[in-house]
């Protein structure tokens, strides 16, 4: 496993990194979970991202009673703050109340005294940025978080954070970045660069979509993440016929090259300089060291060549809005 620094931070974080969104939220069991994160840290992953929201807290405390008996510097952690946590209409967004209230639920669960990332996992439009900047500052102050980061944020609000704290305020930022979605590459990669930010990226794998595991005109696998009601929830991102075609132009490709397909689509990812890690998924231990095995794997001119005219028009290169994410700015 090859180690990369995450910003302008002293962490030094596993390029391939473990997240939990739609696997350890209630979508794979404890056992399961439990082994998934051995496995990580058997394949050298020290990186793991999680959120509140995940699970409605499930995720954090699934982590908590698995990390808590490893020593705390022998693994990087992050979670986020944004989407709603109850049907209570005040309990979202990243207004200072919230935040503060988040962080501490967080950190119970996940049975730790501080987190090494706290990430805003939207921008919210409905707070000054300046109340939002300055709460963040708040829980570094305590403590409570070494170092912040945000998700799917526009340019115009990323540059509207800096303006407002300067450029040492983010050390990262997560956008969904794969062969198949490559729009942050486009506005995000470059300003974050000329800050000191750096991208850990989400669903590299577009979900699964890159393994190749699934043919068009058939029905998704039975054990698969698409086959499971609750861990197909942003399906509609990354599958159609158009894209499961390219992904399965892409299978020769890697084959001549020596190289699984998760191994060649998380390479890709992986030789931007500005990608600090790519977080995977994973509902068995064996996906785990398939995943970390891409870590130094190397990708040639010509492969990339072969790759692009594989995909062809099919992948998305111009920014877009995430789910959930607005583009306004509010200031005081």
């Amino acid at each position: 496993m090859r180690y990369r620094t995450l910003g302008s931070s002293d962490l030094q974080v596993s390029e391939i990194s473990l997240g939990s969104w739609l696997t350890y939220s209630g979508g794979v069991e404890a056992d399961k979970t439990r082994a998934c994160t051995e496995a990580a840290f058997e394949a050298g992953i020290n990186f793991f991202d999680t959120a509140n929201v995940y699970g409605q807290g499930a995720a954090e405390t699934a982590w908590g009673e698995i990390l808590s008996t490893r020593p705390r510097d022998s693994y990087i952690l992050a979670t986020k703050v944004f989407f709603p946590m109850s049907d209570d209409p005040a309990d979202r967004g990243l207004s200072p109340t919230q935040i503060a209230r988040q962080i501490d639920a967080s950190l119970t669960r996940l049975k730790t005294d501080y987190v090494d990332l706290y990430q805003a996992h939207r921008f919210d439009p409905s707070v000054p940025i300046e109340d939002t900047v300055e709460a963040f500052q708040k829980v570094v102050e305590q403590g409570k978080a070494r170092y912040l980061g945000f998700s799917e944020w526009t340019p115009e609000q990323i540059q509207a954070a800096i303006d407002v704290a300067g450029p040492d305020l983010f050390v990262s930022s997560q956008p969904q970045y794969s062969m198949l979605w490559q729009a942050p590459e486009a506005e995000v990669f470059g300003l974050c660069a000329a800050n000191g930010i750096s991208q850990i990226v989400w669903s590299p794998l577009a979900q699964g979509v890159l393994t190749g595991k699934y043919k068009p005109g058939q029905p998704v696998p039975e054990g698969s993440r698409f086959a499971s009601e609750s861990m197909a929830v942003s399906q509609d991102l990354v599958y159609s016929d158009a894209i499961l075609e390219a992904v399965q132009r892409l299978v020769p490709i890697a084959e001549e090259a020596g190289m699984s397909m998760p191994t060649l689509a998380l390479a890709w990812v992986l030789r931007r300089g500005e990608v600090a890690s790519a977080i995977t998924g994973a509902s068995r231990p064996e996906q785990v060291h398939a995943n970390a095995a891409a870590s130094g794997a190397e990708l040639s001119d010509d492969l990339l060549r072969a790759v692009d005219q594989a995909l062809g028009d099919v992948p998305v290169t111009e920014p877009t809005l995430a789910p959930g994410a607005q583009a306004e700015i509010k200031h005081r």
